[in-house]
């Protein structure tokens, strides 16, 4: 008895000595570095909202307005910029990619002249950017899939010495298939004429969350810029713990680190960025239409949670960031009122009941997909402040 004790305590030593020596080795970024690091061959297309280097952002905007035609979102004698900022919601973004399907097709959406996403919203924002093209594209794929399309669960021993319960490798092929040549090209041609887009990852080891400049990124062509445009999508899209991190290859005082990055909404609930908006009131006078799109309810959906791990998380983390996102909804109602600027909300109606069943749930999006694009379609009645603020439309 006592040998076959010893022979286990062998086996399970041995794989905690093997399976430790197959994790990654680091080389993070120096602390005293932070905000300095720039990606290799790319120094000139991210910015960390807490850091000096958001002046350059702002600089990239001032290019902006000169880049745009005279006559070009011009009412009445005065520019008139829509901006679209876009939540992140995992399946829930069927709904967002249904309300601006919708939207299109009721003849009242405007051409944005910034949109921003994280998370499942950074797709959605590639994609409002980009045409119907691309939407469609989208559209077909938020309507067809199901969560073994999507991850596939590691083995007992990969969770356990792991860094994620799911692989990525199914949602980076669906992200590769999304984002081609052809749609690098797109967002080239319309950053040259003044629009901006916007990704936000969260460094892990910084704690900071990272602005991507995707256009500028797209603008300069070529494999390694698709390559690296793909990698910051995954990872605006890799929730901690449910996916793996993405590693960036970045230089810093003549060496290279690699950056551990995740899921933007670590972070932040909605990627609403005060530097940028600072940069836009340098251009002179102007009037902002904001629109919000949040992809989450904001009113609480009861239901029974089993009781077991994987229950308890995912509804721990549901309702952790539902809860982020209706914070930062008034956060960005409060900064609006305060410059003046329209206001417009968007999210998932509270009468719209959830029957969710997995991760990525076919039929519940496309129910989600239908209820947005009929919602658009009939014209949306926007919501000119989050709920709970005003009782009727202004």
């Amino acid at each position: 008895m006592g040998k076959k004790i010893e022979d286990y305590l062998f086996i399970i030593i041995t794989c905690f000595l093997v399976l430790s020596g197959c994790a990654r080795v680091r080389h993070a970024v120096p602390e005293s570095l932070v905000g300095q690091a720039v990606v290799v061959g790319m120094p000139d297309i991210r910015y960390y909202t807490d850091k000096p280097d958001s002046f350059f952002m702002q600089q990239s905007l001032a290019e902006s307005f000169k880049a745009e035609g005279k006559t070009e979102y011009l009412t009445d004698g005065i520019k008139s910029y829509p901006v679209l900022i876009i939540g992140g919601g995992v399946s829930s973004s069927a709904y967002g990619i249904g309300l601006l399907n919708g939207w299109s097709k009721e003849g009242s959406r405007p051409v944005f002249k910034i949109v921003t996403g994280y998370s499942s919203g950074s797709i959605l924002a590639v994609a409002a950017f980009s045409g119907k093209e691309y939407e469609d594209r989208l559209a077909k794929v938020f309507t067809s899939i199901s969560t073994k399309d999507v991850v596939r669960q590691k083995s007992v021993f990969g969770i356990l010495f792991g860094n994620s319960v799911n692989t990525s490798d199914r949602f980076a092929e669906k992200i590769d298939n999304i984002m081609d040549e052809g749609l690098m090209a797109k967002i080239a041609q319309e950053y040259r004429k003044g629009r901006r887009l916007y990704v936000g990852t969260s460094d892990l080891d910084a704690q900071g969350f990272v602005i991507w400049d995707m256009g500028a990124l797209a603008s300069k062509g070529g494999a390694d810029a698709l390559k690296l445009f793909r990698k910051i999508i995954l990872a605006s899209c890799s929730f901690s713990v449910m996916l793996p991190p993405v590693y960036f290859q970045v230089e810093a005082a003549g060496k290279r680190y690699d950056e551990m990055h995740a899921d933007g909404g670590v972070i932040g609930g909605l990627f609403y960025i005060y530097q940028l908006m600072e940069g836009m009131e340098h251009s002179g006078e102007f009037r902002t239409r904001l629109y919000v799109l949040n992809l989450c309810y904001m009113s609480p959906h009861s239901k029974q949670v089993e009781d077991n791990l994987t229950a308890i998380t995912s509804r721990t983390i549901e309702t952790n960031q539902a809860a982020k996102m209706t914070g930062d909804t008034y956060r960005v109602y409060a900064f609006a009122k305060e410059k003046g600027w329209d206001y417009n909300l968007a999210y998932i109606p509270e009468d719209f009941n959830p029957n969710q069943k997995e991760m990525f749930d076919r039929q519940e999006m496309q129910r989600l997909f239908k209820r947005g694009y009929d919602d658009a379609a009939a014209g949306y009645k926007w919501h000119k402040a989050p709920p709970g603020l005003v009782k009727e439309w202004e």
